[in-house]
């Protein structure tokens, strides 16, 4: 291997022109016929006998040269960034540039990481929510407590909004039932538009024991068959049954939780809110400051980089799709995403990361930060109790350096959100292209796309470390809780769509 040309190029990157000689070529050459020569079959000859010149001869001479390129390229390539002292931040983009019998001549084009110029990073601001919790507040924590005790009574009255009517009910097309539009026993709750327009409100109104034809026309966006179709729904009630909520007193507070009193309940409720809400404000103050960091942070990054980062934070979002049961296509699918799309918006959160990763390390260097083998030692026990693993084992899929690297960055975040302070967040300055590339970045959807949450789950998990063992937290690209496929409102049917 021989070093032709060192060429520095923009944004940190340095272009190697690699030489292999003939005779290392030939060789790689030969080891490929011997590999291959097993399935090589020439009239004349057993397989696997056939001399190479003649495989050549009856091939053409490059037969071998693409596989015995693949084969020299990362060896000599490795060879070559040892010997010029350059450690690649990425995957280095390669192009054979000639290939023959004199040899095989290649280019390189390496990213290297830059090091970040840093800013400010001491005495930031960053506005804080107060945690305040209210009696409103407690009323809405206890809300699903109250419904999950909540009973429906039978009431000899007319049917209003808000009950649930236990009804017969069959749908007519021109006088003809047609399919899934007929029920019995059919508890449906008024006023959840659950049913198609109208059917709840001519529901509303009626007695146990009365019977009535509802006209109805289906929506226009309705399956195929009936959409506007005009239809008459026979309709009778069984049963009208209202709501009727627990008493509110410490008997509610043994049943739904561990207090003997209301007010033990209440006052818990309101501590765990409290506390919830501290978190979330802390959890944005500190990502406020971490944005701050960045903006602070200049490095010319290669787009190299950003591409690798990006490649992993796909890689690492399709995974713990996956593990979920969802096949990856399965989940672009339902969220109405291309992989195209979303590795595009993966490369603005990429780019972030990178410059998050680079100002940390600058504030590490700054302030001679370091990690020692005890918190490292530590950290490879931390990790193998926490996924129930050998540290042998850990240590095997871990490298150090990664490992260090992310003590070392959770080290910098720690100093830069000690060393800040509550207040005005600074004017925000008008950003190059550059810089604007990096804003923006999208927290992922939580490993469950989850309903709607409560207040209570609403708490982020974000640090200002930009720490590869918690990148997976950061998916690609910000959507809502994956989309179910739209369920149209619903024709009675058996069951409720």
């Amino acid at each position: 291997m021989k070093v032709i040309s060192k060429t520095n190029g923009e944004h940190n990157t340095v272009e190697l022109v690699i030489q292999v000689d003939a005779q290392a070529f030939d060789e790689a050459v030969n080891k490929v016929y011997l590999r291959q020569r097993k399935n090589i079959g020439i009239p004349g000859f057993r397989k696997g006998k056939v001399p190479r010149k003649m495989v050549e001869a009856m091939y053409g001479a490059g037969i071998f040269y693409e596989d015995a390129v693949n084969d020299l390229c990362p060896g000599a390539y490795e060879e070559a960034v040892a010997a010029e002292g350059l450690k690649p931040a990425a995957r280095p983009q390669i192009e054979v540039t000639q290939v023959g019998k004199e040899g095989v001549t290649f280019k390189a084009v390496i990213a290297l990481r830059p090091e970040a110029k840093l800013g400010a990073y001491k005495g930031l601001t960053a506005p804080k929510d107060v945690a305040e919790v209210t009696d409103a507040d407690i009323d809405a924590e206890m809300a699903p407590f109250v419904q999950r005790a909540t009973r429906l009574v039978s009431v000899k009255r007319k049917a209003k909004k808000g009950d649930t009517a236990v009804i017969d009910f069959e749908g007519f097309d021109n006088g003809v039932p047609f399919e899934g539009g007929k029920a019995d026993g059919f508890s449906l709750e008024l006023g959840s538009g659950s049913f198609v327009p109208g059917f709840e409100d001519g529901v509303i109104g009626m007695k146990a024991g009365e019977e009535k034809d509802l006209d109805i026309t289906f929506p226009e966006d309705y399956t195929p068959e009936l959409a506007g179709k005009p239809v008459v729904f026979k309709v009778k009630v069984q049963e009208v049954k209202e709501p009727q909520k627990p008493e509110l007193d410490d008997e509610f507070a043994k049943d739904v939780s561990e207090f003997d009193t209301l007010a033990d309940f209440r006052k818990d409720l309101g501590e765990k809110l409290k506390a919830r809400r501290e978190s979330q404000a802390q959890t944005e103050f500190e990502r406020a400051i971490t944005d701050q960091l960045i903006d602070n942070t200049q490095a010319d990054v290669a787009d190299a980089i950003v591409e690798q980062q990006a490649d992993r934070m796909m890689e690492d979002y399709a995974m713990r799709i996956q593990s979920q049961g969802i096949a990856f296509d399965q989940y672009l699918s339902m969220m109405d995403l291309s992989a195209e799309s979303l590795r595009a918006e993966a490369m603005v959160g990429a780019k972030r990361r990178v410059l998050n990763e680079l100002a940390l390390e600058a504030v590490a260097k700054a302030e001679g930060l370091t990690v020692s083998d005890e918190e490292k030692a530590a950290e490879y026990e931390r990790l193998a109790k926490e996924y129930d693993m050998e540290v042998d084992k850990v240590k095997a899929a871990v490298a150090e350096e990664d490992l260090a690297n992310d003590l070392l960055w959770k080290k910098a975040a720690q100093f830069v959100i000690d060393n800040a302070k509550v207040g005005k967040a600074p004017a925000k300055k008008e950003k190059t292209p550059a810089k604007a590339e990096g804003e923006g970045e999208k927290k992922p959807a939580a490993k469950k796309a989850p309903a709607k949450k409560s207040e209570g789950e609403k708490s982020a998990e974000t640090k200002p470390a930009a720490k590869k063992a918690d990148d997976g937290a950061d998916s690609p690209a910000k959507k809502p809780a994956a989309k179910k496929p739209a369920a149209k409102k619903a024709a009675p049917k058996k069951t409720e769509e």
